[in-house]
């Protein structure tokens, strides 16, 4: 069998590719653009035989004459039914690589010294995805001439369109001569804002290491002092272009000034109106391209959507096709821990479970809390904490088994030969096992656990990607139950991701439509009863589902970063709804509670967004509290102390929300700076009828009293319960026996009958 020559291949692949997308930018309608494209991997691949076919015909071929091309032979190689082609001249062992798109098609070689390699077909991928961007890109701006033809006279504006191709066709020229990403951002800037009639454009990218934050790369219009302080952004935080990331759709805001995503530093720039649409590379969202009018509104047409979605489209096309000749120049093996690449590892799953292939399962790993790891010690010790990850993977796997490295701290194993996934079970344990060892990460030695998902396929009943889905949805189960576990796949794991999608979906939506309401439960002096505060409790007014409840939508939101937006809105709504609530009243002001999210907690801009709220709503910080989980303090990384100690300069107070529940004890109570435990619904409960939680539910309220903090019981229903917890010196109270959380209007009336 002739060697791979990875190391030569890609190099060779990426220069004649190169001079082919240079031809087919400046001969898009020539023949010859495909016979270069089936020359070149022919060559780079020593095949005897090349075919390329679109749309169900033969457009180029090497070594048999296009009208000898067994279609339907050509077909069965395509969907994976045949692995060799007879010819007159013999027998070819074939390997095959599809077009998408809008052109779809597939380019099929055959030669017949040797099999293909897994890592030679990783390589025919590649260059069929060159060709693929280079079809796509063409589609685009056929599309956007026909639009300007077709339209343009109804429309009023052919002249604008012809604008619109001519600039398109500039962005597609510069991508096809490799013209460096940048300028064809600031190309791509420089067009939209003169286009559309904009004063602002800005793009931004995902930084590869770290999905979760964003910065702005390229703008136009965008104040220095503004685009210095939009650099790693976390997405969540992210506002308009955020959500457009978070949704991966097209978001338009025509009044930026009452949006509840909106950006601080643009608000104070005078942004009134902006719209911003995701940009993909390999199909995946990796930024955003906003536009926006200072100063004046903007009604965001049809024909300024289509025109910024067209251009984001381009971006799409450079960013891919840059990194695809980026992986090309690289070997087939990941650099940082020697494991296969995503590539390699997807070809070889096909090939195990190709009709002809032995069947097998795929564990989906995902560590836990290598996040935090990361923050915490920097990333060389997270590298290293890869590293020590992947031999550790690849001890536990038997000879002939694939660990890889999908990216980030994902892996993936191929299991080949197994009948079930019960066959699989014994090694994910092994890899359970070793990863709960120590690492040592720079003299420092460091616990880690892992979730896995096991998905199993016998041949040809799953294709690799479907396999690598169930995989990860299994993984994503083991996470919810607990992590440091694997699960394997079941069919009702999909029926539950499509039902969490669709919620998802219509939770961004309601951020956009403002479905959000509050409610607002009073909270008691249990001497005096004397209304004293109030808690800001969030209700989601579904148009279809009614009212979704917090329990069902608030572990959603927090998982997907929707929370930021949401809290942000909560605490504006609920500090100017009570500091008007305070200037019509005589004596005490009221204090308001509300709840912040560990997610809210690890964004840098919460004490702006918090002295903002407070600010804009004429509330004094004394009269806020925000109340944290007891997981939160549990779990809590050394920025967690010095936000909270932050929020405490502000002058608020910080509550322990259901106290009792979690894992807290005196020296948590010590070392965080809390002012008020509320005791859980769970103690108060039981406290007249069992000596034991009634015991248990003073000693909370003595140990608050011996520490000066207050403390409120919640969920507080009848009588006895109010007479036992206010012998028992406890301060403050809630529940349904005083009121059930109130609309505005309805505690409106209260305070004011």
């Amino acid at each position: 069998m002739r060697p791979a020559r990875a190391d030569l291949q890609p190099v060779l692949a990426t220069d004649q590719l190169t001079e082919f997308l240079s031809a087919v930018a400046d001969r898009p309608a020539g023949p010859a653009a495909h016979h270069a494209a089936v020359e070149c991997a022919a060559r780079a691949l020593d095949a005897d035989v090349a075919i390329l076919m679109i749309d169900g015909g033969v457009v180029a071929s090497i070594g048999l004459p296009a009208d000898q091309v067994p279609a339907y032979t050509l077909a069965e190689i395509a969907v994976g039914r045949r692995a060799s082609l007879d010819l007159g001249d013999g027998r070819y062992a074939v390997t095959f690589a599809t077009i998408s798109g809008t052109s779809p098609g597939v380019l099929v070689l055959g030669r017949v010294s040797s099999p293909f390699t897994a890592e030679e077909v990783c390589l025919l991928r590649g260059m069929a995805r060159v060709l693929e961007l280079s079809l796509q890109s063409l589609h685009v701006i056929e599309s956007e001439r026909r639009y300007a033809e077709e339209n343009g006279r109804l429309l009023g504006y052919l002249d604008h369109g012809r604008r619109v191709f001519e600039e398109l066709g500039n962005v597609q020229r510069a991508i096809g001569r490799r013209m460096p990403v940048p300028q064809v951002f600031d190309m791509v800037a420089a067009a939209v804002r003169d286009l559309l009639g904009v004063d602002m454009v800005a793009i931004s990218l995902l930084d590869r290491d770290d999905l979760s934050v964003g910065s702005v790369v390229a703008s136009t219009g965008v104040p220095a002092d503004v685009a210095a302080k939009l650099q790693r952004v976390p997405v969540t935080a992210g506002g308009v272009s955020g959500l457009a990331i978070l949704g991966d759709e097209l978001i338009a805001v025509e009044d930026y000034t009452t949006s509840p995503i909106a950006l601080s530093p643009m608000t104070s720039a005078h942004l009134r109106s902006i719209m911003a649409t995701p940009v993909h590379e390999n199909g995946q969202v990796s930024g955003s391209i906003a536009v926006g009018t200072y100063g004046r509104p903007r009604d965001w047409d049809k024909p300024a959507r289509e025109i910024l979605q067209a251009f984001a489209d381009h971006l799409s096309l450079a960013l891919t096709d840059a990194r695809t000749q980026e992986a090309m120049n690289q070997a087939f093996l990941d650099a940082l821990t020697g494991l296969a690449t995503r590539a390699l590892f997807q070809t070889r799953l096909e090939e195990t479970l190709s009709p002809t292939g032995p069947g097998g399962a795929v564990l989906f790993v995902d560590l836990d809390r290598f996040k935090v790891v990361n923050d915490s010690l920097g990333h060389a010790a997270g590298d290293k904490l890869l590293t020590g990850v992947a031999s550790r993977i690849q001890s536990c796997l038997r000879e002939g088994d694939t660990a890889a490295r999908l990216g980030g701290d994902e892996f993936a194993v191929l299991l080949p030969g197994l009948n079930s996934a019960a066959e699989a079970m014994p090694i994910a344990d092994r890899i359970l096992t070793a990863l709960r060892e120590p690492f040592d990460l720079l003299g420092a030695e460091t616990f880690i656990s892992s979730s896995i998902g096991v998905a199993f396929s016998a041949p040809a009943e799953h294709a690799g990607s479907v396999l690598m889905v169930h995989a990860d949805l299994a993984m994503y189960q083991a996470k919810k139950l607990g992590k440091d576990r694997y699960e394997v796949f079941e069919p009702a794991m999909q029926e539950a991701f499509q039902a969490h999608i669709a919620l998802e979906a219509d939770l961004r939506r309601a951020v956009l439509r403002h479905e959000f309401e509050l409610r607002y439960q009073p909270i008691v002096h249990l001497r005096t009863n004397e209304i004293t505060g109030v808690e800001a409790l969030i209700r989601w007014m579904h148009p279809e589902r009614g009212i979704v409840p917090p329990m069902d939508f608030i572990p959603l939101a927090e998982e997907t970063g929707m929370i930021v937006p949401i809290g942000e809105w909560v605490l504006r709504e609920a500090t100017t709804r009570v500091a008007e609530w305070n200037a019509r009243r005589e004596g005490p002001p009221l204090t308001v509670s509300v709840n912040l999210s560990a997610v809210q907690l690890d964004q840098a801009s919460l004490i702006q967004v918090v002295e903002s709220a407070l600010t804009d709503a004429h509330l004094p910080a004394s009269q806020l509290v925000l109340e944290l989980t007891e997981s939160l303090l549990v779990d809590h990384r050394p920025a967690t102390l010095r936000r909270l100690e932050e929020l405490k300069a502000l002058g608020l107070r910080l509550a322990i929300d259901d106290f009792g529940t979690g894992y807290s004890s005196l020296a948590y109570l010590r070392r965080f700076p809390v002012d008020i435990i509320k005791i859980d619904k769970s103690f108060v409960d039981d406290v007249v009828d069992e000596p034991t939680a009634a015991a248990l539910t003073h000693g909370i309220i003595q140990l608050g009293r011996a520490l000066q903090l207050s403390t409120v019981a919640e969920g507080i229903e009848h009588a006895g319960q109010l007479t036992s917890l206010a012998g028992g010196n406890c301060e403050m109270g809630q529940g349904y026996y005083f009121a059930e959380p109130l609309t505005g209007a309805a505690l409106n009336d209260l305070l004011f009958p």
